[in-house]
């Protein structure tokens, strides 16, 4: 199997979703890509120990993509050989009313996680400038000072969002939070094959909803909402990645390479030494044990 360009998926201002591939072609069979993924998220988990006793850095992974573009599989998978210790999933909904009687941040903020562990957002703060934009009447219900109408929403609304994201990341960054952004990028065929999935398996009912289908006629907004999110806050230290998402094997893989390639740059990140004191006395220790 060939190796993974992790540089290819990386985005910056000028990202042209429209000119990105929706599915990767490894030249592997699925049993291939497979094996490779059981390689990765164990040197993943290895890491994750590691960063749990070094206890200098959290890692927070922000997971965006239209309806069925793989998010709750991909964590399924990606983080199985994390010890539970050590990551955190949240999965923001619709804000709560005590949610809504604070900034937007604030429900995203108190979920980060704590250092030497993994958070993971299954969609994030991104939500606050992508459903929103989409149905800007969402807005209403924060209760704003001078927004008393949907037309007071603004494109300096926006561009003042989009100011306070990168800021409440660049903080989250000076301060010891190493984040990844991955954008799931579906086609609207595969997403249209999944929906009609849902439908026919019995099994699988419960996670249609008919809002699925009027959400897929915003299609092309919601794809124009993305691709202006990702150009103006993916950062070099707080990057987007635009993931082909259309093969789920091939996104979970390419995500877990990421996130491998990238995090072991950390040379920093290391197991603590034990005490002096400690280390010159574990052959004590070590009779006591073995005299029981």
């Amino acid at each position: 199997m060939k190796n993974i360009d992790i540089n290819r998926y990386r985005a910056d201002k000028s990202t042209d979703l429209a000119a990105m591939p929706t599915i990767e072609d490894f030249g592997s069979t699925d049993k291939q890509l497979k094996k490779e993924m059981v390689k990765v998220r164990e040197k993943l988990g290895e890491f994750q120990d590691t960063l749990y006793a070094h206890g200098k850095y959290s890692v927070l992974v922000c997971l965006q993509g239209m309806d069925t573009s793989g998010k709750d599989s991909l964590v399924r998978e990606v983080f199985k050989d994390f010890n539970v210790r050590g990551v955190v999933v949240h999965s923001f909904k619709v804000p709560t009313p005590l949610e809504l009687k604070h900034d937007y941040l604030w429900r995203h903020y108190i979920a980060l996680p704590a250092k030497g562990k993994f958070g993971i957002f299954n969609r994030t703060h991104y939500e606050n400038v992508l459903v929103t934009r989409v149905h800007p009447e969402y807005i209403m219900g924060e209760h704003l000072p001078g927004i008393e109408k949907v037309s007071d929403i603004d494109q300096h609304f926006w561009d003042s969002r989009f100011d306070q994201i990168n800021n409440f990341e660049k903080h989250l960054v000076d301060n010891g939070t190493i984040i990844f952004k991955f954008f799931l990028h579906l086609s609207k065929e595969e997403q249209r094959q999944r929906l009609l999935r849902r439908l026919r398996l019995k099994q699988k009912n419960w996670k249609f909803s008919p809002d699925d289908l009027k959400e897929r006629k915003l299609w092309t907004k919601y794809q124009q909402c993305y691709e202006e999110a990702i150009q103006r806050t993916s950062k070099p230290k707080a990057p987007w990645f635009v993931i082909p998402a259309d093969n789920k094997k091939g996104a979970r893989l390419i995500v877990a390479e990421i996130l491998y390639q990238e995090l072991k740059k950390y040379k920093d990140i290391i197991a603590p030494e034990l005490d002096d004191k400690i280390k010159a006395n574990l052959d004590n220790y070590k009779k006591q044990l073995e005299s029981e």
